[in-house]
């Protein structure tokens, strides 16, 4: 360090996106302080993905101990099922405790100075962090800004954290509602679904746009809801908006048309579960002090570098990664980013491929997916002067999944007629989140169908379903 900084780099928020940062950096060589004022490992670590993953962990042993039929296919047979909600709590809390230990153990190993407090950009390469001793300015070459996101709440929504509450409360298990609202059908609606039906309770999921699962490829959301939604205690509700939420016993849900925004229905449940996404922690970031302003929704504007913009330029020493960018809102797109920002300090230009990066919901059986859904890439087509081609395959045709009795499933990839590069794969079954990797290599690497046909998977294992797929593809040409 011959800047006269006090570091290299500090990263504003000790999240996966910030932590991956800071492990980069030091490897690369970098001086480096990471500034977190809550607890570390984010959102992903304490309020999401991995208690969430832990929960359903559990409850899918639950279900599946539970499903006779599909036992009894296997030649076995369980007599009674129990569980305890404070040990499958327990389950998820001590998972959080281990994983959080584990990250702050790695960043002191490596000599990254952990600095706990609420940290602002107190102008060009500034950092103030309001401690419990009081306030502290610290200096840096570069500042890499990554403080996360939180849940949305609608208006009209009360929220209590007991009878009314979000994914973080959610995650707590503190009691199993006979009959649970959920608002929303995304990744965090769907999962909360299977938790809490697998261990008894009846849901009625609430969605204001005209069909569920929106975010989704079309083909994967149709068989899901056939799959998840339609043979469990699940009640759909959808083109309806949530316009009012009152805690209490019960709690009170005033339904009304998404269009005419008109009470239609009113709901009375024993819990309500908001998962209507999330939005950016950018407030109080000092923002201002540099000169930029995030845009309406709160996110900050950054290139494909991750170094933030002030009106479509990048400004000097200063990156932001993560949910506060809005691009992709998941833990391993923001560590990908943090890396990327660290290359392009070094002076190595890299960028964020964003299309390969893979995605997930951890349901009973999972779905995935990577790159373009069928209508994206059909635009894209539409815009670039291509055709499009599908192919799908199923996973009732692959010996591994009859042998495990999860035969519900199908892979769908997406690619272009001309030259057979995979646009997108759509996966639903057994071991999806696994699966997907594939795929999102092989659009990182922008491969066709017709190399990736002639490639040899393990038989019989679950890869066959893209295997099969590919082989599909070329067969229709």
């Amino acid at each position: 360090m011959s800047h006269g900084f006090d570091y290299d780099l500090v990263i504003i928020g000790a999240g996966v996106g910030g932590h991956g940062a800071a492990l980069h950096a030091v490897s690369c060589g970098l001086k480096t302080a990471i500034v977190e004022m809550a607890e570390m490992g984010g959102t992903c670590v304490n309020r999401g993905c991995i208690p969430s993953k832990a929960l359903l962990a559990a409850s899918g042993r639950v279900r599946e101990l539970r499903n006779a039929h599909h036992l009894k296919a296997l030649g076995i047979q369980v007599e009674q099922v129990s569980f305890e909600r404070e040990a499958i709590a327990d389950h998820a809390n001590n998972l959080v405790s281990k994983i959080r230990g584990d990250m702050t153990n790695s960043l002191k190993r490596l000599s990254v100075d952990v600095i706990y407090g609420r940290g602002k950009l107190a102008g060009n390469q500034k950092v103030a962090i309001a401690t419990p001793e009081g306030e502290k300015v610290v200096t840096a070459q570069d500042i890499i800004l990554s403080p996360g996101s939180v849940p949305f709440v609608p208006p009209g929504i009360e929220l209590d954290g007991k009878t009314v509450f979000t994914s973080d409360d959610g995650l707590k298990l503190d009691w199993l509602p006979s009959w649970v609202a959920i608002v929303g059908s995304g990744y965090i609606g769907l999962e909360f679904s299977d938790i809490y039906t697998a261990l008894g309770s009846e849901i009625t999921l609430i969605e204001a746009l005209d069909q569920l699962m929106p975010g989704f490829d079309p083909d994967i959301a149709k068989l899901a809801q056939r799959v998840l939604i339609t043979p469990r205690d699940i009640e759909t509700k959808v083109g309806l908006l949530a316009k009012k939420v009152t805690p209490g016993s019960p709690v009170v849900i005033e339904l009304a048309d998404a269009k005419t925004k008109e009470v239609v229905e009113v709901l009375e449940v024993d819990a309500c579960l908001v998962a209507t996404g999330r939005i950016p922690a950018t407030q109080d970031l000092g923002l201002e002090s540099v000169g930029i302003e995030p845009d309406r929704r709160g996110f900050i504007s950054v290139n494909d570098q991750m170094a933030v913009l002030s009106e479509g330029q990048p400004l000097p020493h200063l990156w932001a990664i993560g949910d506060s960018t809005g691009k992709m809102m998941l833990a391993h797109a923001a560590s990908a980013q943090g890396v990327i920002a660290v290359e392009n300090i070094c002076g190595r230009s890299r960028e964020v491929d964003y299309r390969s990066i893979p995605a997930a919901a951890f349901t009973h059986p999972e779905i995935s997916f990577v790159g373009l859904t069928e209508p994206a890439a059909k635009e894209l087509g539409k815009a670039e002067g291509f055709e499009v081609g599908t192919v799908r395959s199923y996973f009732k045709g692959n010996s591994k999944a009859i042998a495990e009795g999860e035969t519900d499933g199908l892979a769908k990839v997406i690619y272009r007629q001309d030259t057979g590069e995979v646009l997108g794969a759509h996966i639903l079954g057994f071991h999806a989140s696994d699966l997907i990797q594939e795929a999102a290599n092989a659009i990182a690497k922008r491969q066709s169908v017709h190399d990736l046909a002639f490639l040899v998977h393990t038989h019989p294992t679950l890869s066959e379903v893209l295997d099969e797929a590919y082989k599909r593809a070329i067969a229709t040409h």
